[in-house]
């Protein structure tokens, strides 16, 4: 018993009862805690072993040993099995159970056989009956089957006076192995282990109280039997283990070796992307800065223009670092700047004059906040139709539709004809700009229509859809 030790401060005062009361109850707590750790670490291997080992006992077979548990049905997605017809197939997951039946009819006409009694006697019905019970019982309660088997075999041997082996009648021989193994099975192998050592215990049990002097004992072939039964069982369940281990370090390593190979991928892209397209936006960036000091006196609208050509390119080389960002994250993960929205519309009208198109905005509706994912594709549409506008209608005017409806939003984006006599030649495309936004607004649920306007310019048509809060279910 350790001895516990109360330490107080005696200088505290009265009105710190409550902080003194905290301060023992600690120190107790300490002592005790230390106290068990040393006791703990005086025991010796084999006392720390044995108490292992009895929990472990107590665990497998003393906790709960009659608890329901059923007999699941056979997986029906084996290499074998699922290349038989539908029935077939169906009846398979009910196989165990069939099986188990099998042996518990194996014992039952064991058991009668071997009364020495006429077939249709109670007495050898009963014998035959009790050996099948604890093998049936496996069924639903497998470690309940096992001590209802070590207390049938008893009572078989009484109910025989004593005639044939001992401590095993044939009948419970052939039910108390079946239920080792079903038993085994179901189970795990330290379980297993502990069920031939107490039918061990059993057998030298009985051996030593009658066995030895009135009749023939059959111990020793059941215990080198179910040895070599349990054996059998237990390598069973490490090759089970251990392939169910690899398949799970294979599916892992599949896992990262995909994750690796999209991640070298997406590497590969945003260097492509860095040395093809950010060398050239940093060349622009740089030459319309320069620019203007090369040529003397230069008008202000020249200024104007390069000023412009510069900031449109460092806003893409910044918007192109972002994106190779995510390109190289190995974990995608939202950026921190905020999106731009339908509020930031008018900035990129005004970005767009100083290039050269006269673009008009119409605001129809009440206008209204709307979701972000929402916001954030309107703009986008907005900005990839009108920059269409400028690669391939230089020279043309064009208008920006806003429609807050009912349901959704609508946008609606379309420009002239290109002048004939133009100094700015139209630039190809390759079309991914339309492809963007379709795939922008299949995402939302929404529709697009896209082609050239009965003026002979082109219109873009798109129609968001929001949902509506009901104010019940505000």
């Amino acid at each position: 018993m350790a001895r516990v030790v109360l330490e107080t401060d005696a200088r505290e005062p009265a009105s710190a009862g409550t902080t003194a009361l905290t301060r023992s109850a600690y120190r107790v707590s300490v002592t005790e805690t230390t106290q068990q750790q040393h006791g703990a670490g005086t025991r010796s291997p084999e006392y720390r072993l044995a108490r292992n080992s009895l929990r472990g006992l107590r665990q497998d077979l003393f906790h709960d040993p009659f608890a329901y548990r059923p007999l699941p049905p056979r997986r029906t997605d084996g290499p074998f099995v699922r290349r038989l017809p539908a029935r077939p197939r169906s009846a398979a997951q009910h196989l165990p159970h069939a099986v188990v039946g099998v042996l518990a009819l194996i014992a039952l006409m064991t058991g009668v056989l071997s009364s020495g009694l006429p077939g249709g006697d109670v007495m050898a019905l009963l014998i035959g009956l009790l050996c099948a019970l604890p093998v049936l019982t496996t069924l639903v309660r497998p470690v309940g089957a096992f001590w209802l088997s070590l207390a049938v075999t008893p009572v078989v041997a009484v109910i025989k006076s004593g005639q044939g082996d001992w401590p095993w009648m044939p009948g419970a021989f052939v039910g108390h192995l079946a239920v080792l193994v079903v038993v085994a099975l179901r189970t795990r192998p330290r379980t297993a282990a502990w069920m031939w050592v107490l039918t061990g215990v059993y057998a030298f049990l009985s051996d030593g109280v009658l066995g030895g002097s009135y009749y023939a004992t059959n111990s020793a072939p059941m215990m080198v039997t179910s040895a070599f039964a349990l054996l059998v069982v237990s390598l069973w369940h490490v090759r089970r283990t251990a392939e169910q281990e690899v398949t799970a370090q294979q599916t892992v390593t599949a896992h990262e070796r995909s994750r690796r190979t999209l991640l070298e991928e997406r590497t590969t892209i945003a260097r492509e992307l860095h040395d093809v397209v950010a060398h050239h936006m940093s060349v622009v960036a740089i030459q319309a800065e320069a620019a203007p000091y090369r040529v003397e006196n230069p008008p202000p609208e020249l200024e104007r223009a390069f000023a412009t050509i510069r900031e449109n390119a460092v806003a893409a080389l910044t918007e192109l670092r972002r994106i190779l960002g995510v390109v190289r994250a190995e974990d995608y993960e939202a950026p921190d700047a905020p999106q731009p929205t339908l509020a930031d519309l008018d900035a990129l009208l005004v970005n767009v004059r100083d290039a050269g198109l006269e673009v008009e905005k119409v605001v129809t509706g009440a206008v209204r906040e709307l979701p972000q994912g929402v916001e954030l594709s309107a703009y986008r549409i907005v900005q990839e139709a009108l920059s269409n506008s400028l690669r391939h209608a230089p020279g043309a005017s064009a208008r920006v539709e806003i429609g807050y409806v009912l349901g959704g939003l609508g946008v609606r984006v379309v420009n002239g004809p290109a002048p004939e006599p133009s100094l700015v030649k139209p630039s190809p495309g390759a079309g991914h700009g339309i492809t963007g936004m379709r795939e922008r607004v299949a995402m939302l649920n929404g529709e697009m229509t896209a082609g050239p306007a009965d003026d002979g310019g082109y219109e873009v048509a798109v129609f968001l859809p929001v949902a509506t809060v009901n104010e019940g279910d505000a």
